[in-house]
Protein backbone atom coordinates (compact mmCIF):
# COMPACT_ATOMS: atom_id res chain seq x y z
CA UNK A 1 0.00 0.00 0.00
CA UNK A 2 1.36 3.41 -0.99
CA UNK A 3 -0.29 6.36 0.73
CA UNK A 4 0.44 9.95 -0.23
CA UNK A 5 -0.47 12.57 2.35
CA UNK A 6 -0.76 16.19 1.23
CA UNK A 7 0.51 18.68 3.78
CA UNK A 8 0.80 22.45 3.69
CA UNK A 9 2.88 25.13 5.37
CA UNK A 10 0.59 27.88 6.69
CA UNK A 11 0.89 30.93 8.93
CA UNK A 12 0.45 29.99 12.58
CA UNK A 13 -3.25 29.72 13.39
CA UNK A 14 -2.71 31.65 16.61
CA UNK A 15 -0.41 34.26 15.11
CA UNK A 16 -1.08 37.43 13.17
CA UNK A 17 -2.27 36.93 9.59
CA UNK A 18 -1.96 39.57 6.92
CA UNK A 19 -2.33 39.88 3.17
CA UNK A 20 0.18 41.60 0.94
CA UNK A 21 -2.08 44.28 -0.55
CA UNK A 22 0.06 44.50 -3.71
CA UNK A 23 0.07 40.81 -4.59
CA UNK A 24 -2.98 39.55 -2.73
CA UNK A 25 -0.85 36.74 -1.29
CA UNK A 26 -0.47 35.83 2.35
CA UNK A 27 2.33 37.73 4.08
CA UNK A 28 4.27 34.70 5.29
CA UNK A 29 6.66 36.84 7.28
CA UNK A 30 3.84 38.15 9.49
CA UNK A 31 3.84 35.09 11.76
CA UNK A 32 5.62 31.79 12.32
CA UNK A 33 5.17 29.17 9.59
CA UNK A 34 3.81 25.81 10.74
CA UNK A 35 2.49 22.58 9.27
CA UNK A 36 -1.27 22.90 8.94
CA UNK A 37 -2.95 20.93 11.73
CA UNK A 38 -5.48 19.28 9.43
CA UNK A 39 -2.59 17.99 7.33
CA UNK A 40 -0.98 16.55 10.45
CA UNK A 41 -4.23 14.73 11.23
CA UNK A 42 -4.31 13.34 7.69
CA UNK A 43 -0.76 12.10 8.19
CA UNK A 44 -1.75 10.48 11.47
CA UNK A 45 -4.43 8.46 9.63
CA UNK A 46 -1.77 7.13 7.27
CA UNK A 47 0.79 6.46 10.01
CA UNK A 48 -1.74 4.64 12.18
CA UNK A 49 -2.46 2.31 9.26
CA UNK A 50 1.26 1.89 8.58
CA UNK A 51 1.86 0.97 12.23
CA UNK A 52 -0.39 -2.06 11.75
CA UNK A 53 0.73 -2.92 8.20
CA UNK A 54 4.48 -3.13 7.78
CA UNK A 55 4.36 -3.14 3.97
CA UNK A 56 2.83 0.37 3.85
CA UNK A 57 4.76 3.26 2.31
CA UNK A 58 3.78 6.75 3.49
CA UNK A 59 4.87 9.78 1.45
CA UNK A 60 4.28 13.39 2.45
CA UNK A 61 3.87 15.82 -0.44
CA UNK A 62 3.62 19.59 -0.53
CA UNK A 63 3.69 22.42 -3.03
CA UNK A 64 5.41 25.27 -1.21
CA UNK A 65 8.28 27.76 -1.38
CA UNK A 66 11.83 26.44 -0.97
CA UNK A 67 11.84 27.91 2.56
CA UNK A 68 9.16 25.38 3.58
CA UNK A 69 11.54 22.41 3.40
CA UNK A 70 12.14 22.35 7.16
CA UNK A 71 8.41 22.47 7.87
CA UNK A 72 7.70 19.62 5.44
CA UNK A 73 10.49 17.58 7.02
CA UNK A 74 8.42 17.51 10.20
CA UNK A 75 6.23 14.95 8.42
CA UNK A 76 9.30 12.73 8.10
CA UNK A 77 10.07 13.20 11.78
CA UNK A 78 6.51 12.10 12.60
CA UNK A 79 7.08 8.84 10.73
CA UNK A 80 6.55 9.25 6.97
CA UNK A 81 9.06 7.32 4.89
CA UNK A 82 9.80 9.98 2.26
CA UNK A 83 8.83 13.46 1.13
CA UNK A 84 8.18 15.21 -2.18
CA UNK A 85 8.51 19.00 -2.22
CA UNK A 86 7.29 20.89 -5.29
CA UNK A 87 9.08 24.24 -5.21
CA UNK A 88 9.04 26.67 -8.12
CA UNK A 89 8.95 30.50 -8.11
CA UNK A 90 6.47 30.35 -11.00
CA UNK A 91 3.95 28.62 -8.72
CA UNK A 92 4.04 31.29 -6.02
CA UNK A 93 0.69 32.78 -7.04
CA UNK A 94 -0.94 29.51 -8.15
CA UNK A 95 -4.70 29.35 -7.80
CA UNK A 96 -6.57 26.16 -6.90
CA UNK A 97 -6.74 25.01 -10.52
CA UNK A 98 -3.01 25.25 -11.11
CA UNK A 99 -2.28 23.82 -7.68
CA UNK A 100 -4.48 20.80 -8.41
CA UNK A 101 -2.86 20.21 -11.82
CA UNK A 102 0.63 20.42 -10.33
CA UNK A 103 -0.08 18.11 -7.40
CA UNK A 104 -1.90 15.63 -9.65
CA UNK A 105 1.13 15.51 -11.95
CA UNK A 106 3.43 14.83 -8.98
CA UNK A 107 1.10 12.14 -7.62
CA UNK A 108 1.00 10.39 -11.01
CA UNK A 109 4.79 10.59 -11.23
CA UNK A 110 5.41 8.59 -8.04
CA UNK A 111 2.28 6.39 -8.10
CA UNK A 112 -0.26 5.84 -5.33
CA UNK A 113 -2.96 3.65 -3.88
CA UNK A 114 -4.51 6.30 -1.63
CA UNK A 115 -4.21 10.07 -1.31
CA UNK A 116 -5.23 11.61 2.02
CA UNK A 117 -5.77 15.34 2.51
CA UNK A 118 -7.41 17.63 4.99
CA UNK A 119 -10.86 18.89 4.03
CA UNK A 120 -9.82 22.55 4.11
CA UNK A 121 -6.63 24.48 4.87
CA UNK A 122 -6.53 27.13 7.56
CA UNK A 123 -5.14 29.80 5.27
CA UNK A 124 -6.82 29.64 1.85
CA UNK A 125 -9.94 27.75 3.05
CA UNK A 126 -10.70 26.63 -0.52
CA UNK A 127 -12.01 23.20 0.40
CA UNK A 128 -12.21 21.96 -3.21
CA UNK A 129 -8.71 20.63 -3.86
CA UNK A 130 -9.48 16.96 -2.92
CA UNK A 131 -12.35 16.82 -5.43
CA UNK A 132 -10.25 18.53 -8.12
CA UNK A 133 -7.42 16.04 -7.59
CA UNK A 134 -9.78 13.07 -7.83
CA UNK A 135 -11.19 14.45 -11.08
CA UNK A 136 -7.73 14.96 -12.59
CA UNK A 137 -6.51 11.55 -11.40
CA UNK A 138 -9.78 9.90 -12.53
CA UNK A 139 -10.31 8.07 -9.23
CA UNK A 140 -13.12 7.97 -6.63
CA UNK A 141 -13.32 10.73 -4.03
CA UNK A 142 -14.69 10.50 -0.48
CA UNK A 143 -14.76 13.89 1.21
CA UNK A 144 -15.03 15.27 4.74
CA UNK A 145 -14.66 11.94 6.51
CA UNK A 146 -14.95 11.89 10.29
CA UNK A 147 -13.67 8.30 10.47
CA UNK A 148 -11.52 6.27 8.09
CA UNK A 149 -11.10 2.52 7.56
CA UNK A 150 -8.47 1.43 5.03
CA UNK A 151 -8.59 -2.08 3.54
CA UNK A 152 -6.42 -3.81 0.93
CA UNK A 153 -8.60 -2.74 -1.98
CA UNK A 154 -10.94 -0.07 -0.59
CA UNK A 155 -11.35 2.79 1.82
CA UNK A 156 -14.46 3.54 3.88
CA UNK A 157 -15.60 6.03 6.46
CA UNK A 158 -18.38 8.16 7.84
CA UNK A 159 -19.34 11.72 6.99
CA UNK A 160 -21.34 13.87 9.37
CA UNK A 161 -24.40 15.36 7.71
CA UNK A 162 -27.32 17.39 9.03
CA UNK A 163 -29.36 15.14 11.25
CA UNK A 164 -27.14 12.09 11.02
CA UNK A 165 -24.12 10.38 9.46
CA UNK A 166 -23.44 8.98 5.99
CA UNK A 167 -21.46 5.81 5.41
CA UNK A 168 -19.29 5.89 2.27
CA UNK A 169 -16.93 3.45 0.58
CA UNK A 170 -14.64 3.69 -2.46
CA UNK A 171 -12.40 1.27 -4.33
CA UNK A 172 -8.68 1.99 -4.45
CA UNK A 173 -6.95 3.94 -5.83
CA UNK A 174 -8.84 6.89 -4.37
CA UNK A 175 -8.58 10.36 -2.87
CA UNK A 176 -10.11 11.11 0.53
CA UNK A 177 -10.27 14.19 2.73
CA UNK A 178 -10.66 14.14 6.51
CA UNK A 179 -12.03 16.54 9.10
CA UNK A 180 -10.84 17.59 12.54
CA UNK A 181 -12.93 14.79 14.02
CA UNK A 182 -9.97 12.48 13.38
CA UNK A 183 -7.38 12.05 16.17
CA UNK A 184 -4.65 14.58 16.92
CA UNK A 185 -1.32 13.87 15.29
CA UNK A 186 1.56 12.28 17.19
CA UNK A 187 4.50 14.42 18.27
CA UNK A 188 7.89 13.79 16.64
CA UNK A 189 10.32 12.28 19.13
CA UNK A 190 14.10 12.73 19.16
CA UNK A 191 14.67 9.46 17.31
CA UNK A 192 12.21 10.49 14.61
CA UNK A 193 13.78 13.93 14.23
CA UNK A 194 17.24 12.44 13.76
CA UNK A 195 15.95 9.76 11.36
CA UNK A 196 14.20 12.41 9.25
CA UNK A 197 17.57 13.85 8.22
CA UNK A 198 18.42 10.63 6.37
CA UNK A 199 15.07 9.93 4.72
CA UNK A 200 14.51 10.56 0.97
CA UNK A 201 13.47 14.14 0.26
CA UNK A 202 12.81 14.88 -3.44
CA UNK A 203 12.45 18.44 -4.69
CA UNK A 204 10.65 18.96 -8.00
CA UNK A 205 10.12 21.99 -10.20
CA UNK A 206 7.13 22.74 -12.39
CA UNK A 207 9.22 21.78 -15.44
CA UNK A 208 9.96 18.37 -13.91
CA UNK A 209 6.21 17.76 -13.91
CA UNK A 210 5.50 19.17 -17.35
CA UNK A 211 3.66 22.14 -15.88
CA UNK A 212 3.95 25.62 -17.40
CA UNK A 213 2.73 28.07 -14.72
CA UNK A 214 2.65 31.01 -17.13
CA UNK A 215 0.63 29.22 -19.80
CA UNK A 216 -2.25 31.66 -20.28
CA UNK A 217 -4.08 29.51 -22.84
CA UNK A 218 -6.11 28.09 -19.95
CA UNK A 219 -8.27 30.55 -17.99
CA UNK A 220 -7.20 30.72 -14.34
CA UNK A 221 -8.80 32.57 -11.47
CA UNK A 222 -8.50 36.34 -11.69
CA UNK A 223 -8.09 38.49 -8.57
CA UNK A 224 -10.08 41.67 -9.06
CA UNK A 225 -9.41 43.36 -5.72
CA UNK A 226 -7.84 42.83 -2.31
CA UNK A 227 -8.37 44.80 0.89
CA UNK A 228 -7.58 44.58 4.57
CA UNK A 229 -10.22 43.18 6.85
CA UNK A 230 -12.11 46.15 8.35
CA UNK A 231 -11.61 46.77 12.07
CA UNK A 232 -14.13 45.14 14.31
CA UNK A 233 -16.99 47.52 15.11
CA UNK A 234 -18.25 48.05 18.64
CA UNK A 235 -21.11 45.79 19.64
CA UNK A 236 -24.57 46.79 20.80
CA UNK A 237 -25.01 46.91 24.56
CA UNK A 238 -28.49 46.23 25.86
CA UNK A 239 -29.33 47.26 29.40
CA UNK A 240 -32.26 45.34 30.80
CA UNK A 241 -34.95 47.74 31.98
CA UNK A 242 -37.71 45.19 31.94
CA UNK A 243 -37.73 44.84 28.16
CA UNK A 244 -34.29 43.27 27.68
CA UNK A 245 -35.62 39.97 26.33
CA UNK A 246 -37.76 41.73 23.74
CA UNK A 247 -34.91 43.99 22.61
CA UNK A 248 -32.53 41.04 22.25
CA UNK A 249 -35.13 39.16 20.19
CA UNK A 250 -35.61 42.21 17.98
CA UNK A 251 -31.85 42.54 17.51
CA UNK A 252 -31.52 38.89 16.49
CA UNK A 253 -34.40 39.17 14.03
CA UNK A 254 -33.09 42.45 12.57
CA UNK A 255 -29.70 40.86 11.93
CA UNK A 256 -31.24 37.64 10.63
CA UNK A 257 -29.60 35.55 13.33
CA UNK A 258 -32.74 33.52 14.03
Amino acid sequence: MKIIVLVKEVPDTWGERRLDLETGLADRAASEAVLDEIGERALEVALAYADAHADTEVVVMSMAPESAAATIRKGLAMGAGSAVHIADPGLAAADLGLTARTLAAAIRRIGFDLVITGNVSTDGSGGVLPAMLAELLEVPNATALSSVEIADDSVAGTRNIEGGTMRVRASLPAVISITEALPDARFPNFKGIMAAKKKPFETLSAADLGIEPEDLSVPWSIMTAVAEKPPRAAGVKITDEGDGGTRIAEFLIENRLV
